[in-house]
């Protein structure tokens, strides 16, 4: 099920997307990706035994994968654009969004788990707390109140009856 925005006066450029500011959730992972690798290499620290790490670490990239990919499909095919720099134009509440508001971040987080399972690295566990951290704090809320504002009732309805996370 989707959910058209509510009828008002035309926003401008920058309030009507959903992320218009520097912090891009894309780059968030990446950079704390890229910083926990950085680490990680100056200063090898494992997180789990050896023989454990592969075997946990690889299903967690795989199911983050697998969970970006649907979540994206889902967007798609209910018209509205992945990407929080261009204008949100439905609310989804069906596929992965039934039980998240934010399964794609949720894939992200879930990815570089994985990774830093899968390589062993506590850095990478450490980056990947600042980036949800930064993503919880900084980036959701932006992007809820963007929503609010652009769908009303319609999205605090949608807030009040699914997760933020899962």
């Amino acid at each position: 099920m989707t959910t058209r925005p509510q009828s008002g006066g035309p926003p401008s450029a920058a309030q009507d997307v959903a992320n218009p500011g520097l912090v891009r959730p894309p780059l968030v992972y990446l950079i704390s990706l890229v910083l926990g690798a950085v680490i990680q290499l100056a200063t090898p620290l494992p997180l789990l035994p050896a023989t454990l790490a592969v075997s946990v670490g690889w299903p967690l990239v795989v199911v983050a994968i697998a969970l970006f990919l649907y979540s994206a499909a889902t967007f798609r095919a209910a018209g509205t654009p992945v990407p929080a720099r261009k204008p949100t134009t439905v609310i989804v509440r069906t596929g992965p969004y039934r039980l998240s508001r934010n399964p794609i971040y949720l894939a992200f987080s879930l990815l570089q788990l994985g990774i830093a399972i899968w390589v062993n690295s506590v850095w990478l566990l450490t980056t990947l707390v600042g980036a949800v951290a930064l993503m919880h704090c900084v980036v959701i809320p932006r992007e809820e109140r963007y929503l609010e504002r652009k769908f009303g009732a319609q999205y605090t309805d949608y807030k009040a009856s699914v997760r933020q996370w899962l």
